[in-house]
């Protein structure tokens, strides 16, 4: 039997929770996506970074933060992103977790928008696939793929922007500030010129 996205979010113990503190009636109608839709591909496209939390086989949990250029993380299918992972501080938890319990979640922000998603399932590592880390690494990008993570989507969700803090991305302030100071040149000597000619 196919399990309802929701239930993977919504343990008994979570159930029982949301009953005790009056929001189980709301999430009873509450849809989760199982497959990636355009929405989340274009969302996944444009991510700088993202959170993967995995834990060992008696539950320690571990949260690794992962990073690249937009485009960086990519959908490999239906239901399947990956990425190249990028050699670190060598300590393989993440790893080591996912060889002994595939269950993994991912945390997806984009602060400049206020939107975060949330993606449940299953992650392996590649090894030795040099075929598919050069694929998955980012053009240019000036880092060496150790491996390969690839992420089996069984449920998502969005959240709401509340509590999230807006910032931006460094390039984008930088560019931003360049177009204005262009602008202001611009402006500047036109305003120059019209002023000789009086």
């Amino acid at each position: 039997m196919t399990q309802n996205p929701t239930d993977i979010a919504f343990t008994p113990a979570v159930k029982a929770a949301q009953e005790r503190k009056g929001s189980r009636a709301i999430y009873e109608r509450m849809e989760m996506g199982q497959s990636i839709d355009g929405r989340l591909a274009a969302f996944i496209a444009d991510v700088r970074s993202f959170y993967l939390a995995t834990a060992s086989a008696d539950g320690q949990p571990y949260i690794q933060h992962r990073g690249g250029p937009p485009g960086f993380l990519h959908v490999l299918g239906e239901r399947t992103v990956g990425f190249a992972d990028f050699k670190g501080n060598r300590q393989f938890i993440t790893t080591g977790n996912l060889a002994e319990n595939p269950k993994a979640c991912m945390f997806l922000m984009d602060y400049a928008h206020r939107q975060r998603i949330k993606i449940w399932g299953t992650a392996r590592v590649v090894e030795g696939d040099t075929e598919l880390e050069q694929r998955l690494t980012p053009k240019g990008y000036r880092a060496r793929a150790e491996q390969v993570i690839l992420f089996e989507v069984e449920a998502w969700d969005s959240n709401c922007p509340q509590h999230i803090p807006q910032m931006f991305h460094a390039d984008d302030v930088r560019g931003a500030l360049a177009e204005r100071d262009a602008t202001i040149a611009k402006l500047e000597q036109e305003l120059a010129a019209l002023r000789s000619e009086q």
